[in-house]
Order: structure tokens, then sequence, then C-alpha cells
């Protein structure tokens, strides 16, 4: 089931998603990874998503990612005495630490942690920026604010600091207890909220120890500051735009989005555009012309995979939703401006030689019209570096491990089988060559180029191509391959 487009599909899972049956239709209409979101399923959920999501791999004999969303903390100020107050434009508003019922002049906000790091100046925005607030002094235990755009706020509505670099662990008890057991379960991706700087990915890491990758989620102002250091710990990253475009001025996010885009592949870590993307489906069949173009924009930008949150996990029609944007998708990369786009924003080769080969082996198959790129890769590094150079032909990725396979099916491109480390050149090509015809990617007499690393099975060692014809016998080969993903 190879699909017919390079970027990959996102689908969050939820009510309207959550049995077997749903999240197999959700496959075949063209979602690629599925997320969890943690800060509605519990550890029981998250356990039978990922028996059903393996399952349906097995059956369809491809990899299919499985990304974890951890919730992280969530600012809130306390209750009111009155269901609501409210706030007049130009009033005095103060948050302080008495664990009592607000007013209209007062609340409740228990985080000490705000007290500590806001200044004068500093923007307060609350229930998802509807309100605006400047701090205007602070003492212990008090802040005094400026209501700017007031409104009605009630009780454990959320407290947005834009301005302001909390010194909070993007990782809660609750989250920590939510990495080890789906770690420990074998999700691919674990995704991190509340990033704020490259320090805060370090401390996920190293929690993870080596058993998922980790995308960060940019979605506070102060991550766009950090973000090159971000990007240099993150295994790929999620362009958040909900939370973002509650913290930045709405007209900012797009500009964004398009930076981040481009900043990530200059990285050679995959980016994933998320929220809002497809809303009206939640409640209809069919999108607004203005999601489709925001879609096609993600998709002209060159972004790794494009995500699906409301629309797949409550809404009225999420098979319709997933089919939608793998339509979208498709034909974007067919249309005449795509790959002019594409092209222009193509990185030069990272500073190794692997990195070297593998742009070698895109710019070898462009100017002799090959039919694919075939490269071998235990860790998903050189595949990694192939994709970023965005290759007009498709991908083929060898890999030696699940793990590998599972945790690329989010990046542009790549068409993941399984295989075992070839035991010399010959063998090498002759398994190139099957696979490559078994995924109808090449035929009889076409010709393929393909990277791979002497000595095999050292990981980091790619260093050498080879641009081969698929022959007769490969293509009859292709026809009695046995599938990869049978095993749990």
């Amino acid at each position: 089931m190879r699909r017919n487009r390079r970027v990959k599909i996102l689908a969050t899972l939820g009510p309207a998603s959550s049995e077997p049956a749903m999240i197999k239709r959700l496959f075949e209409a063209g979602a690629d990874v599925f997320r969890i979101n943690m800060s509605h399923a519990s550890r029981e959920d998250l356990r039978e998503r990922h028996t059903a999501i393996r399952a349906i791999e097995r059956e369809a004999d491809r990899p299919v990612g499985i990304l974890c969303d951890l919730q992280g903390p969530k600012l809130r100020v306390g209750v009111f005495a009155d269901t609501e107050v409210t706030l007049a434009s130009g009033a005095t508003f103060v948050f302080d630490l008495k664990n009592g019922a607000g007013t209209a002049s007062r609340v409740h906000l228990p985080h000490p942690e705000i007290f500590e790091a806001v200044e004068p100046g500093h923007q307060l925005l609350l229930n998802d920026g509807k309100l605006r607030m400047k701090v205007t002094s602070k003492a212990a235990g008090r802040i005094e604010a400026e209501v700017i755009v007031g409104g009605a706020l009630s009780s454990r509505k959320g407290v947005s600091l834009p301005d302001t670099v909390l010194p909070l662990s993007p990782l809660t008890e609750k989250d920590r207890e939510n990495l080890e057991y789906a770690a420990n379960l074998g999700v691919d991706w674990i995704a991190l909220s509340f990033v704020q700087r490259a320090a805060d990915v370090i401390e996920a890491k190293q929690l993870i120890d080596g058993r998922a990758a980790v995308m960060s989620k940019i979605e506070k102002p102060a991550a766009l500051v950090d973000i090159d250091g971000i990007l240099e710990e993150s295994d790929a990253i999620m362009v958040a735009r909900g939370d973002l475009g509650v913290e930045l001025p709405l007209e900012q996010v797009p500009g964004v989005q398009k930076r981040l885009t481009r900043l990530a592949r200059s990285h050679g870590k995959p980016v994933i555009i998320a929220t809002q993307m497809l809303e009206s489906m939640i409640t209809v069949p069919v999108p607004t012309r203005a999601e489709v173009s925001d879609v096609a924009t993600a998709v002209f930008e060159g972004a790794d995979a494009i995500m699906l949150s409301a629309e797949s996990a409550s809404g009225s029609y999420p098979v319709e939703a997933v089919g939608m944007m793998s339509r979208i998708a498709a034909e974007i990369e067919q249309d005449p401006l795509y790959a002019g786009i594409i092209n222009s924003q193509r990185p030069g080769p990272d500073n190794t030689s692997s990195g070297a080969i593998s742009a070698a082996a895109c710019s070898i198959a462009q100017d002799a019209g090959l039919a694919a790129i075939i490269c071998y890769t235990a860790t998903g590094a050189t595949a990694l570096r192939v994709a970023r150079q965005r290759p007009r032909q498709p991908i083929l990725v060898l890999a030696t491990s699940k793990v590998t396979a599972r945790r690329l099916a989010v990046v542009w491109g790549l068409n993941c089988v399984l295989t075992e480390d070839p035991k010399s050149v010959s063998d090498m090509v002759t398994r190139a060559c099957k696979l490559v015809a078994a995924e109808g990617m090449a035929q009889q007499g076409d010709k393929v180029i393909v990277s791979a690393g002497l000595p095999f099975g050292r990981p980091g060692a790619t260093n050498m191509l080879r641009v081969v014809k698929v022959e007769a016998h490969s293509v009859r080969a292709a026809l009695g391959r046995t599938p990869q993903f049978q095993m749990p």
C-alpha cells in the first residue's frame, strides 16, 4: 500500500476513532502515523490503540508510526466565588497566592513559578487569549496587572505568558509516568509540550534513553529564541499553530511556520504542521477553500507531514478528513509549480562524507533520469539525508530494524521495507533490485541508484553508490517476497 504522495499524514485518535476497525479505515484512507493525545487518553487507551495499530501494521505489511503526545504543564487560574466575572478594559486586576475564592478584582494563581519569573511589562493571556493583561507591578506573592482587553473570566481558565520564560520543566509527574509507560510499550515518537529551550529536550531524552524518538512541539515564543538549540537536540519538531496563535499575534504565525519548515529541513530534521488544517470537517464532510489552501501551503513548503487533530479524533467525518488531506497533498505534488518551489529551498549537503554521498545520489538520479533512489540504513540517518534533498525520484529505504522503519514513517518521501544487512555487494544489488520491483518503483530495464556503507552492518558508514539495472530475474523474485511485519 505505497502512497501516491511524498508528504505524510498524522491522524489523531480519539472518541470518534478508537475502535480497531475505524483505525484501519483511517490507515487505508491515508494515515501514515497515529497520534495519541495524553491530554485526553489514559494509559489503557494508549495500550489498546497501540495493539490495534500494530495489528494493522502486520496485516498491511507496512511500518506504521505511533506518536504519544504528552500533555505538559497546564497553567490555570483558581476558582471564583461567582460562576464568572466580567473584567473591564483599563481596570486593575490582581493575581496572588492566597487560596481563596476569586472576585472581580483578584484571583488565586496557584503557580509560584509565574510570580518568580514575570516582570512588569510582560503580558498575561487568559482563556485562550480572549483576555489580555499587562503586568504593572509585582511583589512577593502578588502580581498587579492592567486589563488591556477585557471580557468574561471563569474558574480554572488557562493562563499564557508569551513574554516570560518560566522556570518549569515540560514534564509534569503525570507526563513522566506516561513517558515511561509509552517508551516501554514501544511507541515510536514522544511529543513534548511546553518546550522553551534545548535543556527541556535534553531532560526528556535522558528519561527516554533511546527507546523512542523525541518530537518537540513549538508552541511558545521562548522556543523560537532557542530554536537552533532545540532543533539540534530534537529528532523532529511540530509547529503547533494553535498555541502559537494564542501567544503570538495571529498575523505572525504564517511567517513563523514557513521559517520553521525551512529551518528544520536545513537541519535535516522532520517538521510536522499541525492544528486546524481541516477544522470545518469536524462537523461537515467538506473543507473550506481556505483550509484546502492552508494544507496546500504546507505541502508546497516541503513539510514532512501534516496533521489532523479533532478532525479525526472527535469529528463526525474522520475517514473523509484523512482522505481529503491525502488527495490535496497528492494533487499539489503533481502541480507544475511544485518541483520549482521545493528545489528553490534545497539546502546544501551537511558537512559529512555521508551527507555528500546522499546529496550526490539525488543529483545522479536527477541528471541520469533514474527510476528510484535506494538506501540501506540501520539508524535512519542516511534516509534522512536523502529526504532532506526532496528528490523527484521515489525513495526506497531498506531498513534493518523495525524501530527505524517505524520512526521514518513520518519523514517526507520515504518508503520503508525491512531487510537484512547484505552479505556482499552482489547481494546488496540483488536485494535492492528485488525490493524496488516489489514496491512498484521500477520495472525491468529501469536503472536505480543504491547507497550503502562498507563494511555492511556498521551504522554511520555510508560510503558507496552503485547505479544498477533492474533485470528480469529481479522482477520475478519480487513476486515471491515474504511479509516482513508478521512478528510483534
